[in-house]
């Protein structure tokens, strides 16, 4: 049997099915436990790719759905999601969930990762039935999506993956940068990769933005979004560059963990609206604003997005 505020996977089809539709988006990822090291405290929650990613697009005019694989111990935070509506399927249970300890004690521009405890990958067959017009992939570490799902998945929708956990690697649980073996594999199947700027330099050698851009559209990706921090951001689609400014925070940075994937809902939540890049990159980047002047996942509207959008100073960059 169910427990009571969880969907099984029939379930989630049944209702698909009956509604005559599929999700606009499945955001496919692990739950994880974070610790948030800062100059002025420690702070434990709830973290990973698909927790922030969750949150924030929850309260955003779309179908979604999130699957994920955590411990049982950490159920509780499915409860959570699912009180704000966010339909979740656990696709297994595994033994640990992904334990992160973030460290910003040299500033939120300088992030020093641990992986204190590991938690089980997915695997195909944990993702039959599911239809969404995309998919957006958040590994946290190489092994947690197969380039298998990225092609399953592919044939069913557009995929969209956050680069970072196919480059790291833990070594005494330290996590260091690697290159990802399958790349040119994987990505002639992603229409949108998002990766930061250290990120884009590990993929394709390139220090300058656009010279990176160039070669992963060239690998096959449709539209490449790269994340420049307080310089902003830059979105190619093969025709053209979208210089995405920053917005300046009206408060101060408390905590900058899971900006990136705040972006991104933004960012596809727009897009699968059929918006155009320019706006869909400022929506998220003021999306994303709003995050860091809070600890935890974004909790705002769609609304509160656009006031920003509206109303605050942005910075642009070369």
């Amino acid at each position: 049997m169910t427990k009571p505020g969880f969907l099984s996977l029939f379930e989630v089809i049944h209702q698909r099915i009956k509604g005559n539709g599929m999700y606009d988006i499945c955001c496919v990822g692990h739950i994880t436990l974070d610790r948030v090291v800062t100059e002025h405290q420690v702070t434990h929650m709830a973290g990973g790719t698909s927790f922030y990613f969750s949150n924030a697009i929850s309260k955003m005019n779309l179908r979604y759905l999130l699957v994920t694989v955590l411990a049982k111990d950490e159920l509780h935070f499915i409860s959570d999601l699912r009180e704000q509506g966010v339909e979740v399927v656990v696709a297994a249970m595994s033994p640990y969930s992904v334990y992160f300890e973030n460290d910003y004690t040299l500033g939120w521009d300088h992030r020093k990762q641990q992986v204190l405890q590991l938690s089980d990958p997915f695997h195909v067959d944990q993702l039959n039935g599911v239809d969404a017009r995309l998919f957006h992939l958040g590994p946290l570490l190489a092994d947690d999506i197969s380039l298998e799902i990225i092609e399953v998945l592919a044939k069913r929708g557009k995929i969209s993956l956050d680069a970072q956990g196919y480059l790291r690697k833990v070594k005494d649980k330290k996590v260091l940068s690697a290159d990802w073996l399958d790349k040119k594999e994987a990505l002639r199947h992603v229409h949108i990769l998002k990766a930061n700027e250290s990120e884009m330099h590990v993929l394709t050698g390139c220090q300058d933005p656009k010279e990176a851009a160039i070669k992963l559209f060239e690998w096959g990706v449709r539209e490449v979004v790269i994340t420049l921090g307080k310089k902003g951001s830059l979105i190619y689609n093969g025709l053209e560059f979208y210089n995405i400014p920053a917005f300046t925070p009206s408060n101060a940075v408390v905590d900058a963990t899971g900006c990136g994937d705040t972006y991104m809902a933004g960012y596809l939540f727009q897009r699968t609206r059929n918006t155009e890049i320019q706006f869909s990159g400022e929506f998220a980047a003021a999306m994303a604003t709003l995050k860091i002047e809070a600890y935890g996942p974004f909790s705002g509207t769609e609304k509160e997005v656009l006031d920003l959008w509206s109303d605050s100073e942005r910075k642009a960059f070369d």
